[in-house]
């Protein structure tokens, strides 16, 4: 690698990795009437990488693959701003905010092949708070390359419907069982972008991460079930392969994947250990229905925010205290500023609760 490319490298992953920041910053404070506020405090991080974008056209032909990975995440990124500040002149904005958000999990998708040879996207990829964790830092640095290791996508393509993506963290050896976190996307969504709401947290604390797509255009919360049946043969899928610690199984999702945590993970036949629905819909009617011995003692680890606009806190209000007198043993957070978004803050909570109290 000349001088000029890490000059490159040195004009563009910086502003890169802030502009990633800033849109994931946006997309966890986002509420509708605070979006020209969450705007102004995300700032314009990308007119820096526009300005070094170009650069990467210049490269030699021996690093044209890496050029093409940084190109797609910086101009997912660039993107993802252009639409965000576009939206609030479009008929639906909010559709359009929306539409905008889902370049961040492209931008990441691009960037993460690049974390094994360069430090600083490593880095990135890791929690804030234990970057300088020397003892993860080395699991990771001296993790041997392995065929089931690191991101795989299973029929998982944009669009299609039922497949999964998974994360299993590089330094992973099977001579310990480790936990699984399947994260169910919203409504709209797919488990392919859902993914990097978790990988952050699945990479730094050691845990195998699952994220399902469902079958239909939205989880089965009415009708026919065909989801519960494909997540249970997924983690058959993913216990046949890796060491799975089967006490510590969480099935958690955002909104309509919350709700259908509850819809799947409260019947007799689920595998799951633990429940962590987060901003979702509760009808009491759940807690009635579901099966008396399923309930008891269950950790259901429940998060929804004061300002959610889609589905009151009075809604997780009221599931804590249903869930609670059926005898389900329920952690419950309630966070003053979090909307109807996914706060990726909460993961290292529920990792830490998944691993320290007990299964059922």
């Amino acid at each position: 690698m000349d001088d000029a490319v890490r000059d490159d490298i040195v004009a563009l992953l910086p502003p890169l990795m802030q502009s990633i920041e800033a849109l994931s910053f946006v997309a966890r404070y986002l509420h509708p009437p605070d979006f020209g506020n969450v705007m102004e405090m995300a700032g314009t991080p990308d007119d820096a990488l526009r300005e070094a974008r170009p650069r990467l056209n210049a490269w030699p032909e021996q690093l044209k693959g890496v050029a093409t990975l940084l190109g797609a995440s910086s101009d997912a990124v660039i993107a993802s701003f252009d639409g965000l500040r576009k939206a609030p002149e479009q008929e639906n904005s909010m559709v359009a905010v929306f539409r905008a958000l889902r370049y961040v999990s492209r931008a990441q998708e691009a960037l993460y092949p690049l974390a094994a040879a360069m430090p600083a996207i490593s880095r990135f990829f890791i929690v804030p708070d234990m970057r300088d964790d020397a003892g993860l830092l080395e699991r990771i640095a001296k993790a041997e390359k392995r065929d089931d290791t690191g991101i795989a996508h299973a029929n998982n393509e944009p669009g299609s419907r039922g497949g999964f993506s998974i994360y299993v963290p590089e330094y992973y050896t099977p001579d310990r069982a480790w936990p699984v976190v399947f994260a169910l996307h919203g409504g709209s969504g797919n488990g392919r972008a859902f993914l990097w709401s978790w990988l952050r947290d699945a990479r730094s604390h050691g845990a195998i991460l699952v994220s399902p797509t469902a079958t239909g255009s939205t989880w089965a919360l009415m009708g026919d079930d065909a989801d519960s049946p494909n997540l249970a043969r997924i983690l058959e899928m993913v216990r046949g392969r890796w060491n799975v610690d089967a006490a510590k199984l969480l099935l958690t999702g955002m909104s309509d994947g919350g709700t259908f945590s509850y819809v799947s993970g409260l019947e007799a036949s689920s595998p799951f250990t633990h429940l962590g629905p987060v901003a979702s819909s509760f009808h009491p009617l759940m807690a009635e229905m579901a099966d008396k011995q399923r309930l008891q003692g269950l950790p259901i680890y429940l998060v929804h925010g004061q300002l959610d606009w889609m589905f009151h806190v009075d809604v997780a209000r009221q599931a804590k205290q249903a869930l609670s007198f059926a005898g389900a043993n329920v952690t419950y957070r309630e966070i003053d500023d979090l909307s109807h978004t996914y706060p990726r803050e909460i993961n290292a909570a529920m990792l830490t609760w998944l691993n320290e109290i007990p299964a059922k």
